[in-house]
């Protein structure tokens, strides 16, 4: 009897959102059975032609429990790969029930970067005893990359990469490329580089295939190369790799030698790790994963939330210095939260839009002023508009005009704020040298609550004659 298909529901499935991704949970319910069974041929005719982020989602979708025997049971056939793809949690969790042994044999199939993300999130001693036990070059190479800074082209570089002498010709590289028997699995350029191992220039493949046999690579290679250094920070690499749509980059250390090679996969790892590290810090979460503990998610969300509540009483403290001005008019009890409210989403706008043009290296000195001013117009602009319906809203709803004149007031003066200091806060904490995306959130939300409560309740206690 065939195999049913598991990777993807039937055409008449009726709860299609019980599969993630291509696994579905047919198939995370078939592969369970198979590993407690210990069926081998079972579970090879299951997932043996799963893509790595697929055997990545399906170790993420199995218990823990059954991981480690998933691996095992398939042996040889485990592509490690897929280690790459699992939260940083998962990935520990499953190399420290596995035998030294089957890391390390699964360690040496893998291309060097991605052995490096593997090793670098274990602990330095379970780490050590892998390198040991690995061949003498490769256990260079990836100490080597390892040596370098977390986060940096050196720890995301591939150490695979082929170098030719530029009298080399065309003919003669092509010969050595097919017998290469350490090639690397994917690459787009051979690098040209002299004795000392400096980098001359590339030559791409398509120019190479192009090439008459007998023309010599220092005569068609590219000199104008778009090299990145070892120790140059991964979000850079990746920046260059936008901005001039490059496939490959050389990286080259601190001498100018060549070391290794960044490729754009590898770059499109590190733009979402990136993106997904700020969107995460400006919530204040962190480096927060699906598969932490209840406990890990609430230590690491605990911080932030303890420095807003101690901000919070900033805001109460105003409130209180107006208690007499509230128990003469309760309406102001009611609608001051839609002042404070109203400014901190304004805020949020304006320091988000900031927040990332800081990322992207959009905003500098030729364009700050510009950016402040505008944001701080359009803080002006929507205020007076929305507080036309507020002021309005709140007259009718009260029946005083004289308290729609104040609330419309206030929210015009807490939009402008807004606006400012949605602006001006990142950029201060960004020439502090610390990271605006994790800080900016909780200051913004306090001016913005601070300045709409005492704008409001300042105005009502003058207006009214309540002092």
């Amino acid at each position: 009897m065939a195999e049913p298909d598991l990777l993807t529901p039937e055409p008449d499935a009726p709860a299609p959102e019980e599969a993630e991704g291509h696994v579905t949970a047919a198939l995370v319910e078939a592969v369970s059975e198979t590993i407690r069974t210990g069926d081998a041929e079972r579970l090879r005719s299951l997932v043996g032609d799963l893509h790595e982020a697929d055997l990545g989602e399906l170790l993420e979708a199995l218990d823990a429990d059954d991981r480690p025997g998933l691996v095992e049971l398939l042996g040889d056939q485990f592509d490690f790969t897929a280690l790459t793809e699992v939260d940083e949690s998962v990935r520990l969790q499953l190399l420290e029930s596995l035998p030294t042994d089957v890391t390390v044999e699964g360690l040496r199939e893998l291309d060097s970067d991605d052995a490096v993300y593997i090793l670098e999130d274990m602990e330095a001693e379970d780490r050590q005893e892998i390198l040991e036990r690995l061949p003498l070059p490769e256990r260079a190479a990836l100490t080597r990359s390892l040596d370098f800074p977390e986060e940096t082209a050196g720890r995301r570089m591939q150490t695979d990469f082929v170098a030719v002498p530029p009298f080399w010709t065309a003919g003669r590289t092509i010969d050595y490329l097919r017998e290469m028997k350490d090639a690397p699995e994917t690459f787009y350029e051979v690098y040209v580089i002299d004795p000392a191992f400096k980098l001359l220039g590339t030559v791409p493949l398509d120019m190479l295939l192009r090439s008459p046999r007998e023309a010599r690579l220092e005569s068609i290679l590219k000199d104008e190369v778009r090299e990145v250094a070892a120790t140059e920070d991964q979000e850079e690499a990746g920046r260059l790799f936008q901005r001039y749509n490059l496939v490959s980059a050389p990286v080259t250390d601190e001498a100018g030698r060549l070391v290794g090679v960044l490729t754009v996969d590898d770059i499109v790892d590190v733009i979402h790790q990136e993106a997904d590290e700020d969107i995460k810090a400006l919530a204040g979460v962190g480096d927060e994963e699906l598969s932490d503990t209840v406990f890990q998610t609430a230590r690491g969300r605990f911080p932030w939330l303890l420095v807003n509540l101690l901000t919070a009483f900033l805001a109460a403290s105003v409130i209180g210095l107006f208690e007499g001005t509230i128990e003469q008019m309760v309406a102001l009890a009611v609608l001051m939260p839609i002042v404070a409210s109203m400014g901190g989403n304004a805020g949020t706008q304006a320091m988000t839009v900031t927040v990332r043009a800081l990322a992207m290296r959009e905003l500098g000195r030729r364009n700050v002023r510009r950016i402040i001013a505008r944001e701080v117009l359009v803080g002006l602009v929507n205020g007076v508009s929305l507080a036309m319906v507020l002021g309005a809203g709140a007259g009718l709803w009260f029946r005083n005009l004289d308290l729609g004149v104040v609330i419309a007031t206030a929210l015009i003066v807490n939009m402008l704020v807004a606006g400012l200091f949605g602006t001006l806060v990142p950029l201060s904490i960004n020439k502090l040298k610390l990271d605006p995306a994790v800080a900016s959130g909780v200051f913004v939300t306090t001016v913005t609550d601070v300045i709409g409560f005492f704008a409001f309740l300042g105005l009502a206690t003058w207006w009214f004659g309540f002092l």
